[in-house]
């Protein structure tokens, strides 16, 4: 027979797989039983889901246990400030190192049942969301349910609970459903039959209007000004990427979508991460007014409850989370994908229940602005962000690096995504760059956007810079590495050698020059262009000469783009690597051979030749000239365009001239 915590894993991980129930780390579940302690004694014990923790992967290091003898004496306090309770729940801790317990764990602990679940359904808050709350749940529900206008998670809350225990359940106004029983399966099901029964009585009411039409698809070249446009807004307060989600599109088309939007979110805890209000964007033409626009009303809310802001603590980012779009749906926002993902989802759930309101029930009613604020800035939840890492230094940013597949390309995307960044990869060599995205990946890295294809193929550019902007909502750097070495005197040389080497080491670098800008000026937010030229732009070799000459223009394309672009914002900057060999195939091919050969050394001992011949005497790595890139990517490098940065050890030769 499995135990009671074995009980509750099984149960809250399906409770965690129903996004209709609860939505990353939303409500809350415990179980009662007995443990014996380090001491050989035995405890009455509660296990609680730890703050902020997803049910769908429940693990025994996401339910501390907390001793009950120590909690259930705090039911006969009249009051208790919600720091008081956090002491006095920490201190009942079997093990004073686990996760920091749900911040409604007494409400747990106060109600008698073994087996408890707090859902935040979405069918249960639209009961709740509106005016006439209390008659309708009981119209629902039946009489056997209560019904808990809205109150802060925290102490009361848990008292005014405790005193409900002898009903089939409770509800809580814009928090959700409380339900229990003696056994898991008691609890579950009554908990998956209350959320049936509230979604049956939904159905059944009538339709208050009839389903709008829809709004005309917004065009492909539109939605790309669109986010461009919608994300130099949003950078004045910090960088981040974009994410369109079409399942909000039956909400953005509505023509009442500004009264479902005012509705608020559908359950508190929701404004975590999607702020109190999505914001509504009519087109490409309004997107920065209407961003404008809605950071001035959020800053505004914020003045108005100024009073209740708690010491130490400022405004939040007042740039919305989430943007409807008619014709198009959602777009939302966050510092990696992932966020803006989570972004979605949560408001995929809170718009259709203020939907579902309007359609069935009334006008959604919120949180009073007072009361939103007042968890919007609930110092318990303030607390968890002073216990969140700082953010990588390129959190938020897109890049393109091309010829990433192998070498200093892929050394420069290793480093990006390692930093924060959103990568866009390309590169000719298509199964090379798969191992590039498993490589990141194995490193934590967020997955990037592959495309295969030659880069000084105009249209394969094209599409590269549009992968960025369609997957990641814009553009703020590009790394020009997409290289071929071609070998052979100007008397050897034939012209389609040449070409070759112009067309792909120069003119590849000159289309995605062309595109970059074209979108950082749309954009509105400048950007970083970084060239990976050579040592040999300045100091050529014998035998070189394609190679060398589109090198140097490389370094000529650098500076005219620093020239051209400073206006808007944009910076571009050349690095001039030399004799990096780790991972790198532009050795193959009898090259590594050919110039020991030319030196007089076997090829095993090349590498160290080069390193001999600068002036550190240290070999040059992929992650030397990665580190560069990085920082003429960041903001570490805001003053600096038109640049050439050696990373060659020191060639005297080759000093930029």
């Amino acid at each position: 027979m499995s135990t009671p915590l074995e009980q509750l894993f099984s149960r809250s991980r399906e409770i965690g797989e129903d996004s209709s129930l609860v939505v990353y780390g939303g409500g809350n579940t415990s179980a009662k039983g007995v443990l014996v302690d380090h001491l050989g004694r035995e405890q009455r014990v509660m296990w609680v889901k730890g703050s902020g923790a997803d049910m769908r992967g429940s693990a025994a290091s996401d339910y501390p246990a907390l001793r009950l003898d120590d909690l259930l004496p705090l039911l006969g306090r009249d009051d208790m400030s919600d720091e008081e309770m956090t002491d006095l729940v920490a201190r009942a801790l079997l093990d004073p190192g686990a996760r920091r317990p749900s911040i409604e764990t007494l409400l747990h602990a106060f109600l008698p049942y073994t087996h408890i679940d707090h859902v935040h359904a979405d069918a249960i808050c639209a009961l709740t969301n509106h005016a006439e709350g209390p008659r309708i749940v009981a119209e629902a529900l039946g009489d056997g349910f209560a019904y808990v206008d809205w109150m802060r998670p925290g102490f009361t809350l848990s008292k005014v609970v405790a005193e409900l225990g002898d009903r089939d359940g409770v509800v809580l106004a814009h928090h959700g459903l409380i339900t229990w029983g003696e056994s898991s399966d008691e609890c579950w099901q009554r908990t998956r039959a209350t959320v049936a029964r509230a979604a049956a009585y939904l159905d059944a009411l009538p339709m208050r209007v009839e389903a709008p039409a829809r709004v005309t698809d917004m065009p492909d070249d539109e939605i790309e000004c669109l986010l461009l446009r919608l994300r130099g807004a949003m950078s004045r307060t910090g960088r981040r990427v974009l994410r369109i989600d079409d399942r909000l599109r039956a909400v953005a088309d509505r023509p009442d979508i500004a009264d479902v939007v005012a509705g608020g979110v559908s359950s508190a805890d929701h404004m975590l991460r999607i702020k109190p209000r999505s914001a509504i964007v009519a087109s490409a033409t309004s997107a920065a007014e209407d961003v404008a626009d809605y950071a001035a009303e959020y800053s505004a809310y914020v003045e108005r409850n100024s009073d209740s802001m708690p010491e130490g603590f400022g405004m939040h980012d007042p740039m919305p989370r989430v943007a409807l779009v008619p014709g198009l749906g959602a777009i939302t926002t966050g510092t990696t994908l992932r966020d803006a993902e989570v972004a979605a989802d949560i408001a995929l759930h809170t718009h259709e229940v203020a939907a579902t309101v309007a359609d069935r029930i009334g006008a959604p009613e919120p949180l009073s602005d007072r009361e939103t604020f007042r968890f919007d800035y609930w110092p318990m939840e303030l607390y968890k962000l002073t216990l969140r890492p700082p953010a990588p230094d390129l959190a938020g940013y897109i890049a393109i690096v091309t010829g990433a597949a192998s070498g200093i390309g892929r050394g420069i995307a290793v480093e990006l995504a390692a930093r924060g960044a959103s990568l866009v990869l390309a590169d000719l060599d298509g199964d090379g760059l798969e191992e590039a995205a498993e490589l990141l990946r194995e490193r934590g890295g967020a997955a990037p956007v592959l495309v295969a294809g030659d880069q000084s193929d105009e249209g394969v550019v094209d599409e590269t810079v549009r992968r960025a902007v369609r997957d990641f909502g814009g553009l703020d750097g590009a790394v020009i590495n997409a290289g071929v070495g071609v070998r052979g005197t100007l008397e050897e040389l034939t012209l389609a050698q040449w070409d070759s080497a112009q067309r792909i080491n120069l003119t590849s670098g000159f289309l995605l020059t062309r595109a970059a800008m074209r979108v950082f000026r749309e954009q509105g937010s400048g950007g970083s262009l970084v060239y990976i030229a050579s040592k040999n732009a300045f100091g050529p070799g014998v035998g070189l000469g394609a190679y060398d000459v589109s090198k140097a223009g490389m370094v000529q394309l650098m500076r005219i783009a620093a020239l051209e672009g400073g206006d808007a914002g944009i910076r571009a900057n050349a690095i001039n690597p030399e004799a990096v060999f780790d991972n790198s195939r532009i050795w193959d091919d009898g090259l590594r051979e050919e110039r020991a050969a030319a030196h007089g050394i076997a090829p095993g001992d090349l590498e160290d030749f080069y390193a001999s011949r600068n002036l550190l005497k240290r070999r040059v790595t992929t992650a030397d000239v990665a580190a560069t890139a990085a920082f003429l990517l960041s903001d570490a490098s805001s003053r600096t365009t038109g640049a050439v940065i050696p990373v060659d050890g020191g060639v005297a030769g080759a000093f930029p001239r």
